[in-house]
């Protein structure tokens, strides 16, 4: 494993008045590359060949692009010398954790992170020490879990690995255990979930309420946590197929599969919002004691809120979010900042502050 000090010998070697903010191109790139610009620093962006168009096009908020045949290419040693030389700081988000891998970033990245690269692997179901653990060690409420369909006597959400895709996950509802199964099989059929990831199933309570992304940002040289806003998530193609009459949905013979495609923006009222920061703080507390120094930067509680008003959150994003729709619509920036902050921005400012005060090496790993 890298060790912290590690990256800190390497930054001795940094040119810090001409640092470049890199990421993966895609994600949440452009919303990184965008607050970057904002607060005056260079970007750097590492694409896929065949992906690469949208980071060509946007000059304004790219002034470079490598291109690789491969994202896990990026573990390359002529890549990440290119990298150091160019003073790099890599802020991590999900497609950089799923097409490098824990083990390389973890062992065989030797760039600076933005962020708590040991901490990113908590997001996977099936590390220990994942999500689920933290939310209980934090006493977060979480939905309760079955460890197989025989136990199912509830609604319930299966969240299981795509066949094709490695990066998304399939869903569906079941009641017990014989609606688990058939609803299993179809899936299997049509190519949609291989039957051996079945074994990796995560099977949970459908939670009844209204879904919130709860987006935080964690700053280690203020001490404080704040609530970046919310948004919620438009999924193909359960999103708009939920508008037709239900006379249309019953003859149309589809298989709903929530694929995340895009985001909008929303709120939550206004006495809710101590709760919202309590989860928050819980939240950071434990990642301080089960995985030093704990999270930096920002991060996502995803969940729902029932008619009792008790917020649930059943997915952790310890990382940039993806949710770029919150530097344009979220009143909770306007509130802290004075101004509109997007998660991008707010990540540039931060580092820049660290620059200022000499305290760089508090933000990564």
């Amino acid at each position: 494993m890298i060790e912290r000090g590690e990256i800190w010998n390497l930054m001795e070697r940094y040119n810090l008045n001409d640092i470049r903010i890199g990421t993966l191109g895609s994600h949440s790139a452009l919303d990184i590359a965008d607050g970057a610009k904002d607060e005056g620093f260079k970007t750097i962006i590492v694409c896929q060949k065949g992906r690469e168009r949208p980071y060509l096009k946007l000059r304004r908020i790219i002034d470079e692009c490598i291109i690789l045949e491969k994202f896990s290419m990026i573990i390359n040693k002529e890549i990440q010398e290119i990298l150091k030389e160019k003073n790099t700081i890599f802020i991590p988000h999900r497609a950089f954790s799923t097409y490098v891998g824990y083990n390389d970033i973890e062992n065989n990245f030797f760039i600076p992170i933005f962020g708590n690269r040991y901490l990113l692997k908590t997001e996977e179901r099936y590390f220990e020490r994942n999500q689920y653990y933290l939310l209980e060690k934090a006493g977060i409420r979480q939905p309760k879990k079955f460890k197989s369909p025989s136990e199912i006597d509830r609604l319930v959400i299966v969240k299981v690995q795509e066949a094709k895709r490695k990066i998304e996950r399939a869903f569906f509802t079941a009641i017990d255990e014989n609606d688990f199964w058939r609803k299993a099989r179809e899936r299997i059929d049509r190519g949609i979930i291989k039957e051996e990831d079945l074994k990796e199933t995560i099977i949970e309570e459908f939670v009844i309420g209204t879904y919130f992304n709860f987006n935080y940002f964690y700053s280690p040289l203020k001490n404080e946590l704040e609530f970046m806003g919310i948004d919620r998530r438009l999924q193909t193609n359960l999103h708009d197929f939920i508008s037709l009459p239900a006379k249309q949905q019953l003859e149309i013979d589809i298989i709903l599969q929530n694929i995340e495609i895009g985001h909008m923006g929303a709120t939550i009222r206004e006495s809710m919002l101590e709760k919202v920061f309590e989860i928050g703080e819980k939240f950071v507390e434990v990642t301080k004691r089960e995985f030093p120094p704990g999270i930096i930067g920002p991060f996502a509680l995803q969940g729902a809120v029932t008619r009792d008003q008790e917020i649930v959150i059943f997915d952790v994003s310890p990382r940039v979010p993806g949710s770029p729709v919150i530097g344009t619509t979220s009143p909770y920036t306007k509130y802290t900042y004075g101004m509109p902050m997007s998660i991008g921005r707010r990540i540039a400012r931060e580092i820049k502050e660290g620059i200022e005060t000499g305290r760089l090496r508090e933000l990564v790993t």
